[in-house]
């Protein structure tokens, strides 16, 4: 579907790589507010929802954009895509929030999740040189049981601080119930905007490469991976403006560990993966960035606007290499 996007002319492309974004960004949105409906009436709680349907929502423009260049053989776009995602996630969306309110961390983000989110980096760093520089389907299965085993755990700890009356609010709180037809028509134009989104975001991306003369890496890393992080840059500057990023890290840091073991799980499950040493050397950049970044963390509990402008220049350097080598 839509082949005639790759062949066309430049100019088709990139309107076509903005309608793309935006039925991305809109039909996670629908999808997200359809399932979060239904499971509120179905009395699943807040967290739970929280944790499981709105966190793998906001990473769902990612799946779509990789798993579809999976299954179209453009398997360049899927690493590129997750690894450019989470640097621009930490650097860029927690930076920008950072700059206009100090963002606090909560302990089990800088304890838990930060060190789990830098495992997965290694991991996959891992499986690259361990698999000859592709992932596998069988890495792939691996990385979505450790997906689901951490989905467990938080499930567990949220319920845990439930009974304990020290529930942490969840952006499902502020969801409506609709009625179940509603619901449904959510879900169902929210699949289909995800996953013509995809295909046309991919097509374009792979135009837009090839009119260039640019590698299909460096797209992933930069239109594609700014383009499918447009729910979290919104959600996170929404927040700033209102002083309410008190889970801006964790929320960062959660939809980076679902790219990896969840998006990377299913593409490379469909079809394996192969790796490009310029995908090794942003996978390191990741590793450093989020080490960076669990250090600002780590001073007063919190990252502050000096830190989050730092972030952003380095961020902007980042760039710049990405484009020169």
């Amino acid at each position: 579907m839509f082949d005639f996007i790759t062949t066309g002319p430049l100019a088709l492309a990139i309107v076509c790589l903005v309608i793309g974004f935006v039925f991305l960004v809109k039909g996670a949105d629908m999808f997200v507010e359809g399932s979060s409906s239904i499971a509120k009436r179905f009395q699943v709680p807040s967290i739970v929802i929280g944790l499981t349907i709105v966190a793998i929502g906001t990473s769902l423009p990612e799946a779509a954009v990789s798993i579809t260049a999976s299954i179209t053989n453009n398997n360049a776009l899927a690493v590129s895509n997750v690894v450019g995602s989470n640097i621009f996630n930490l650097m860029v969306v927690i930076g920008m929030c950072a700059i206009f309110t100090p963002v606090a961390v909560q302990r089990d983000v800088l304890k838990r999740d930060v060190p789990f989110s830098i495992a997965c980096a290694l991991l996959l760093l891992a499986f690259g040189f361990l698999g000859s520089m592709s992932l596998g389907r069988i890495d792939g299965a691996i990385l979505l049981l450790l997906y689901v085993g951490f989905m467990g755990l938080m499930i567990y700890t949220a319920m845990k601080a439930r009974r304990q009356g020290t529930e942490v609010p969840s952006e499902a709180d502020e969801m409506k119930i609709m009625p179940v037809p509603k619901s449904l028509i959510f879900i169902v134009i929210g699949a289909a905007g995800i996953a013509v989104g995809g295909d046309v975001v991919v097509k374009s991306a792979v135009n837009i490469a090839t009119n260039f003369g640019m590698s299909q890496t460096l797209v992933g890393l930069t239109i594609v991976a700014l383009g499918t992080s447009l729910p979290e840059l919104v959600t996170s500057f929404v927040a700033a403006r209102k002083k309410e990023v008190d889970m801006a890290l964790g929320n960062a840091i959660g939809s980076n560990i679902a790219n990896i073991l969840l998006i990377l799980g299913m593409a490379s499950s469909i079809s394996p993966i192969p790796f490009s040493m310029e995908d090794m050397h942003d996978i390191c950049v990741l590793i450093v960035f989020s080490v960076l970044v669990w250090i600002f963390a780590w001073t007063k509990r919190r990252i502050e606007q000096a830190e989050g402008i730092t972030m952003i220049l380095l961020y902007a350097v980042y760039i710049v290499y990405a484009c020169v080598r």
